[in-house]
């Protein structure tokens, strides 16, 4: 719950006030008062204190009222001043202090402690162990820079004070405003959800900041997470995030594919995206996706490059078509009068490179052209200075026609130190630059990917709903046997395999009044079949069938024999494992041997929509496959659609299923039946 006090405060005590501005409780103070906080604050220290724009106190009980405290003290002295605060009405609290959760037992032990008692005065409490919090009412962090706020510029909540402040001073360089910053630090009360629903809530189109940057450490309510993102997202929001430590966690060895497929980073790529967030790796890319957020928007992929510097057109092309945007050449008979007006040698095939001699005049043309040829959805203008001549009526030209095109224009302005007084009064006519070719490259692409993201409502699909409950309800911990995963995929309206268990080569006789030859046989028992020769095909006969039999009884392990028909055809996955409070990721992709050996999978938080995995599946790198190639006919794409689609469903339905495999799932264009399942139950 955020608190009208942390927002808007009447007044702020600074617990911990300092005159020393190296010390964060002084410089927090000089940062209060510089930024003009229009109310008290009040200066708290048993040292007295001379503090032109401060109230010095004492001690706490010296204040009648207070509405917000930023407590700058040590962590064992925190919760005897809370309880003071509260007693004289404070409501939101700022907690610089370290030394709680992150060091250890009894530092955890302290901030539950504190935790509570915020709770049951109905406060809000941001840290501890944070830097702080900026808005319009005040700039309440103990480091520099504090940018100057601007009412529409990017909003920003990190985890870390000290990446916080890396990015304020990278993002300051390249033009990019802020509003307001909420550091969260330890997060023991609030979190990045809590502050999301907040913005969520308070949120006006054209007076509310529109973009959103997050750098995480944790997210504690998944759930919660994915309603508010979504919702400011639908609302014309536009965020991007870092989420860091996406190491593999949990310490158990994953019995299954999906187990060893579906790492931490696959897990929060699936929730950025079916947020529409981008995920960024790094902060100069969270710094580029945020200045492509803030200029016009791209409504397609075709970009125009047009450059003096013709190796940063070569690596911006490179990233462009790399990350799945074009850059279309441009036909000569379209560009007779264009190079008519530009330098002898000057190229415009695209990218445009009218040379080291081209003129503003001479840019502002090129662009016009872009901007009135229907093959072109974007422009990036690359041009610096090799310190021979001024730039400035060139930067004036690209000021103007960014103001004046319907289509959006990216510069990359590299001369930071050649140019570096001509980009600053280009940055102070509420311009972005983007120094770096290849980081706006990679930001162009996530971000035009992400705004095709489509936020439609997961509908389950019709399944004997009642049927899978009593098959889970009866069934113990650990794999299910091969009945029961029969009889929960056809309950779930999934199609497996004809097949039957045999027990005794007597039966061998049984096999074909059930399943007409060829077949293939599975060893029953060890868990991956393939590793250990558990799994023979084309058995035409009960000859062969004997043998097979004796064969697979024989592996360490076995309990019996799996019998089922042959299917001709492409060998596809679908695979879902549960990722505690995240739920489930279904994974899907190339099946059979394939699916570890070249990791082309495709991931989403179940359930999930029809069209997110139409997404899914065509964003395999091996979609050409199912789409037909080199005169192969496709497969049938539908059904394999709604089987990873029943397989989000199936998990959603029956969460204590952790592990979940349908591999091989066999596909040619008629049919798509899966051939082997393995489920693993945690109720």
């Amino acid at each position: 719950m955020i608190t009208s006090q942390l927002i808007s405060p009447k007044s702020i005590a600074v617990i911990g006030a300092s005159e020393n501005r190296s010390k964060p409780g002084g410089k927090v103070l000089q940062n209060l008062i510089d930024s003009k906080f229009a109310g008290t604050i009040y200066a708290v220290n048993r040292k007295p204190l001379q503090i032109d724009g401060a109230v010095y106190v004492s001690e706490i009980s010296k204040i009648n009222t207070v509405d917000l405290a930023i407590l700058a003290i040590p962590a064992q002295e925190c919760i005897v001043a809370v309880k003071q605060l509260i007693d004289i009405g404070a409501r939101a609290f700022v907690m610089f202090s370290a030394g709680f959760s992150e060091a250890g037992t009894s530092g955890t032990a302290l901030e539950n402690e504190l935790v509570e008692i915020i709770n049951n005065a109905n406060a809000t409490l941001i840290g501890p162990n944070c830097i702080g919090v900026i808005n319009g009412n005040y700039k309440g962090v103990f480091t520099t820079p504090v940018p100057e706020y601007h009412p529409l510029g990017c909003e920003l909540i990190s985890s870390s004070g000290a990446t916080a402040v890396f990015i304020m001073e990278s993002a300051l360089l390249t033009g990019l405003k802020f509003s307001n910053i909420y550091s969260i630090g330890n997060a023991a009360q609030t979190g990045v959800e809590d502050i999301l629903e907040y913005m969520d809530n308070h949120y006006i189109p054209g007076k509310s900041p529109a973009v959103k940057l997050l750098y995480l450490e944790q997210i504690k309510n998944p759930f919660k997470f994915i309603k508010h993102a979504t919702s400011l997202r639908q609302k014309g929001c536009r965020i991007a995030a870092i989420k860091s430590g996406y190491s593999e966690a949990g310490g158990r060895a994953a019995s299954s594919h999906t187990g060893a497929l579906a790492t931490s980073d696959t897990v929060i790529r699936a929730l950025f995206t079916k947020c529409g967030i981008v995920y960024c790796s790094s902060r100069d890319e969270l710094i580029a996706v945020a200045s492509v957020f803030q200029t016009k928007e791209l409504r397609g992929k075709n970009i125009a490059i047009i450059t003096h510097a013709g190796g940063s057109a070569v690596m911006l092309t490179d990233a462009l078509t790399s990350n799945g945007m074009n850059v279309p050449p441009i036909p000569s008979e379209d560009t007779v009068e264009l190079l008519s007006k530009l330098n002898a040698g000057a190229s415009v095939a695209n990218p445009i490179d009218f040379l080291a001699t081209g003129t503003a005049e001479q840019l502002g043309i090129i662009i016009d052209f872009c901007e009135h040829y229907n093959a072109i959805d974007g422009m990036v203008v690359v041009f610096g200075s090799p310190g021979l001549f001024n730039v400035k009526d060139v930067y004036e030209i690209l000021d103007k026609k960014i103001n004046t095109c319907t289509k959006p224009v990216f510069p990359v302005l590299p001369s930071l130190i050649n140019a570096e007084k001509e980009i600053k009064e280009f940055l102070s006519k509420g311009r972005v630059n983007f120094p770096d070719e290849v980081n706006l490259g990679k930001a162009l692409a996530h971000v035009f990917k992400s705004e095709l993201v489509l936020f439609e409502k997961a509908m389950l699909p019709e399944m004997d709903i009642v049927a899978i409950r009593a098959i889970i309800n009866a069934s113990p911990d650990g794999f299910l046997n091969p009945e029961g995963c029969r009889e929960l995929l056809e309950a779930a309206r999934i199609t497996p395999a004809k097949q039957t268990i045999l027990t005794d080569v007597s039966r061998i006789t049984d096999i074909h009044r059930q399943i007409n030859f060829p077949v293939v046989m599975k060893v029953v028992g060890p868990v991956h079949k393939t590793e250990v020769g558990g799994v023979i095909l084309n058995i035409t006969d009960e000859q062969q069938a004997a043998e097979a039999f004796t064969q697979l009884m024989q592996i360490k392990g076995a309990r019996n024999v799996l019998v089922q028909e042959m299917i001709k055809g492409e060998e596809l996955y679908c695979g879902a494992v549960k990722q505690g409070d995240f739920g489930h990721v279904v994974l899907c992709g190339l099946g059979g041997i394939f699916l570890e050996l070249l990791n082309d999978t495709s991931a989403a938080l179940a359930p999930m929509s029809r069209q997110e995995v139409i997404t899914m599946v065509e964003s395999l790198k091996g979609y050409k496959l199912i789409e037909g190639y080199r005169n192969r006919k496709g497969l049938n794409k539908d059904k394999f659609i709604d089987i990873v689609m029943r397989a989000g469903a199936l998990v959603h339905i029956a969460p204590e299923i952790v592990e979940l495999d349908l591999n091989p799932i066999i596909a040619n264009e008629i049919q798509t039946i899966v051939a082997d399942v393995r489920i693993r139950l945690e109720k």
